[in-house]
């Protein structure tokens, strides 16, 4: 059995926003709401607080669907023109939704059956869905939902035979490519249906799948295989219309790690086991470029076994935010003229929050080896396991997220006319045309 709680959707909120500012005040971000003391408004409550209890049960293997449909949320009143941006941030167990353009407010928490540990998630934005695999990265015990971010209900759960991890969709939302596990000693992706979550075929690459990449015309599915060996290893490319590879890049120094691509797809940027830095390699040659160490920093390890366990791009593809997780940093480079010339470290952002120690309510693979991601326009950087939001303008550090302390798996949805219309993915992906 599983409990989910539904909040007024975010349309709600905002029409109700003006109104409510007046009545609340903000304290470390969270809303102190107001509540009258009617009769009325005591048994609507307790009519509300009922229905958030009815569950669903799934079955403990195969696909479920929830028997008892939730109460929907209420009818929205506020459906607006106005594009709204927000951060969903996923600790185990849970989702929580921050307004990015509200002082980073929390707006919203959904209970989730992922207590297991969260490894990945991916947003389809046609079909306004959200996924999100947990579950076990090694062997059979994998699992996945897919959540109706308009109706606010979950629509399936899938249990699989192998493991999951941190996969990536196509632009239509037709199809998804779920790595088998870091730990799973595999060499498989699997490609799945997005509807049903049915594993549909394979796709074979180096050992330990990981993580995933689909490029922004949705063409390629780029994969990069852990290799727990830790020997070099090469990240893989495929086209998304015959499943077959299609071109390799590397080697790596090690396993592939967190990695981002260009929008032309012509570089990768990715971070390697063991290595303080990244690496850049050629899509069109497959061939490193670059291996790029962060200067001027050396710190105790942290126990993280990728000191630079994230890597986002810039929409405008001039800057790479870059993860130090043993000093609690974060490194700009400018890539601008890559492959011309070598990336520049430009900054060095010293985290408010520590990135020390694990993850609380934490149900898998817990150490805080952080993470990196921009907003979609690209104003913000958010750090996982850290919390910590940094202004890309001041390079400062302008917020919290609390629940982004204790997680490394988030995403950018935003929000116009009552649908999702945009998402930034995990990855912070480039989005700039050539020429």
């Amino acid at each position: 059995m599983y409990l989910l709680m539904f909040i007024p959707r975010l349309e709600k909120y905002e029409a109700e926003r003006n109104t409510r500012e007046k009545q609340a005040s903000i304290a470390g971000g969270f809303a102190i709401k107001t509540f009258q003391s009617s009769l009325r408004g005591s048994v609507l409550l307790l009519l509300w607080l009922f229905a958030s209890c009815t569950g669903a049960t799934n079955s403990p293997t195969g696909q479920s669907t929830p028997t008892t449909k939730p109460m929907s949320p209420p009818p929205s009143t506020g459906v607006s023109s106005t594009i709204r941006h927000y951060e969903y941030v996923f600790p185990d167990g849970g989702m929580d939704i921050y307004d990015l353009d509200h002082n980073f407010a929390l707006i919203q928490h959904v209970n989730l059956p992922t207590s297991a540990g969260g490894r990945g998630a991916a947003v389809s934005l046609p079909g306004h869905m959200l996924y999100i695999a947990y579950g076990s990265d090694s062997g059979s015990g994998g699992s996945q939902l897919a959540y109706d971010l308009v109706a606010g209900t979950i629509v399936w759960i899938k249990h699989y035979n192998h493991g999951i991890d941190s996969m990536a969709i196509t632009p239509d939302g037709k199809t998804m490519y779920m790595p088998a596990g870091e730990n799973s000693g595999s060499n498989l992706w699997y490609v799945e249906d997005a509807a049903t979550g049915n594993d549909l075929g394979t796709i074979q690459t180096d050992q330990d799948p990981h993580d995933t990449v689909v490029s922004v015309n949705g063409s390629h599915v780029y994969m990069g295989p852990r290799n727990r060996q830790n020997t070099a290893t090469d990240l893989y490319v495929a086209d998304t219309t015959t499943n077959q590879i299609t071109q390799r890049i590397g080697p790596f120094l090690k396993g592939v790690r967190p990695f981002t691509v260009n929008r032309e797809e012509t570089l990768v940027y990715a971070s390697t086991t063991g290595f303080l830095g990244f690496q850049i390699g050629s899509i069109t040659t497959g061939k490193i470029l670059y291996t790029v160490p962060i200067q001027g920093f050396t710190c105790p390890n942290n126990g993280a076994s990728d000191p630079s366990h994230g890597v986002s791009l810039s929409p405008d593809e001039k800057e790479l935010y870059v993860i130090d997780s043993p000093c609690s940093y974060v490194h700009v480079f400018d890539v601008s003229g890559v492959p011309t010339s070598l990336p520049k470290q430009v900054a060095d952002i010293k985290l408010a929050h520590s990135m020390s120690g694990n993850e609380q309510g934490c149900g898998y693979d817990c150490l805080k080896d952080g993470w990196v991601q921009h907003s979609v326009d690209g104003r913000f950087v958010f750090v996982g396991d850290s919390g910590d939001v940094i202004d890309t303008a001041t390079r400062e550090v302008v917020g919290f997220l609390p629940s982004l302390a204790n997680t490394r798996k988030m995403l950018e949805i935003d929000w116009q006319n009552g649908v999702p219309i945009a998402t930034s993915e995990r990855q912070g992906l480039g989005f700039a045309k050539s020429g």
